[in-house]
């Protein structure tokens, strides 16, 4: 069962102190920055119309945000409480990783390599034994750190603010 410290309640402080929210937000941001970082590194993105890009770029950002999700929620099944972040241990981090890894992964090669639903160009590094592109792998490393962090700091200032009242 997952708990919730009362000692973080969400209670007056706004979305902003709910875990999963401002996890969700900051990972929509940066994730959807990456998104246009990484354009070139997929065929025929670059050349689209750029509503068309922006559409696209904001789907895979929701798929984005979904797959941290699923890790946020998978770590805090593991952590058994909503608010590992705030406190985070190595173990938790690894599990987060691996979750988001997994499914990137096991994502990338169903999209690339059975649906055919979009293919890399040729600036895109593969990396063995499924041959995924280096930039989704790299984008669920780096993207989801920062989120992890910048939610970390955002959880505790909110306590901090609940505690001046």
């Amino acid at each position: 069962m997952i708990t919730s410290d009362p000692q973080q309640c969400d209670k007056g402080q706004g979305l902003w102190a709910v875990p999963e929210v401002s996890f969700a937000l900051f990972s929509f941001a940066f994730h959807f920055i990456w998104e246009f970082l990484q354009v070139p590194t997929f065929e025929g993105m670059a050349e689209l119309p750029h509503w068309e890009g922006v559409k696209i770029c904001t789907y895979a950002t929701v798929g984005d945000v979904g797959i941290a999700l699923t890790a946020f929620w998978i770590t805090s099944l593991a952590a058994r409480t909503r608010h590992w972040i705030r406190h985070k241990k190595g173990w938790q981090l690894l599990i987060f990783l691996a979750v988001g890894l997994v499914i990137t992964v096991g994502l990338e090669f169903y999209y690339v390599e059975i649906s055919n639903r979009w293919s890399y160009s040729e600036l895109m590094p593969l990396v063995p034994p499924f041959g995924t592109g280096l930039a989704p792998l790299l984008q669920w490393i780096v993207v989801p750190l920062l989120v992890v962090e910048l939610t970390r700091r955002n959880l505790r200032g909110m306590s901090r603010i609940a505690t001046r009242r």
